[in-house]
């Protein structure tokens, strides 16, 4: 037992990085069957507590079907965190995990926020999660979701951020498109999993807010309300000018046309991902 027990102490941790969205659900399920190996020790969930009803219904559905456990960890509510004026030591009010907000000066558009978000409520709890699972002890190889049609979202661990980690894509491994996870969920007889983010991410395109809009109507309100919200705070951080929007067309959410095609093709591929995210919000 006790050479047992020294050989799982060594063996490298294999661990995935769940967004509970098509391709993550679908490596996932894969990898409980056997068709993608080793078998991980488990899967962790980094919960923003903004994710829309559709997607922890679907994450509760998933849990069942996992032969290995799924850690749901939190850091708290983003909403809440990236909406609260905060008073530095020298006086100054600032605001902290913000998402990539469009921001407008004089009524021009004037640039994006700092992405925040993902490392404050993502990242990092991931890599906290993983630290108390023993990963750092054993090093350990964290699975990521994305398909070949999203190469441009695949990201190595960044340098002095976890020297213990190397990142591993098996979907690119298998040549796998989200077609093809499309595909493959339907030849098990599993229902399409819903598309998994924040309510409120600039990176939604026209699309996906259409689809919040009119299937998921209470989400999209708390969406409308985070906006006016995150407005409010940024009015009263130090040195800020201008106004932030969760749309590119830099009106109200509510107030957006979603009708039209998303004209920001810089920022979203032809599957309507967004291009600088790397992949471990809502794979």
């Amino acid at each position: 037992r006790f050479l047992q027990f020294l050989a799982a102490e060594a063996r490298v941790k294999h661990i995935i990085s769940l967004g509970a969205g098509m391709q993550s659900s679908t490596m996932a399920l894969m990898a409980a069957a056997g068709e993608i190996t080793p078998m991980p020790d488990c899967a962790i969930f980094a919960d923003t507590q903004n994710e829309p009803k559709s997607v922890y219904d679907w994450l509760s559905w998933l849990e069942t079907k996992l032969s290995f456990p799924v850690h749901r960890i939190s850091k708290g509510n983003l909403a809440a965190g990236s909406t609260r004026l905060r008073l530095s030591k020298g006086g100054k009010h600032y605001q902290k995990s913000s998402p990539p907000a469009f921001t407008s000066e004089e009524g021009k558009p004037s640039g994006l926020l700092m992405r925040q978000c993902t490392e404050d409520y993502k990242l990092n709890p991931i890599f906290k999660k993983m630290r108390e699972l023993g990963a750092k002890k054993t090093k350990a190889t964290q699975w990521i979701g994305i398909s070949m049609d999203e190469l441009q979202r695949v990201r190595p661990v960044r340098k002095g951020q976890a020297a213990w980690l190397t990142n591993r894509w098996p979907l690119i491994e298998l040549r796998m498109t989200r077609l093809h996870c499309i595909e493959w969920m339907a030849s098990k007889g599993y229902p399409k999993p819903p598309r998994s983010a924040c309510i409120f991410c600039p990176y939604h395109n026209n699309d996906e807010w259409r689809r919040l809009q009119s299937e998921e109507p209470l989400e999209f309100v708390k969406a409308v309300e985070y906006e006016r919200r995150l407005q409010e705070t940024f009015n009263g951080t130090t040195g800020f000018r201008g106004t932030v929007y969760l749309h590119r067309d830099l009106v109200p959410l509510d107030k957006v046309d979603f009708t039209k095609p998303s004209e920001n093709l810089e920022m979203f591929d032809e599957h309507g991902f967004a291009v600088e995210c790397e992949g471990l919000c809502g794979n």
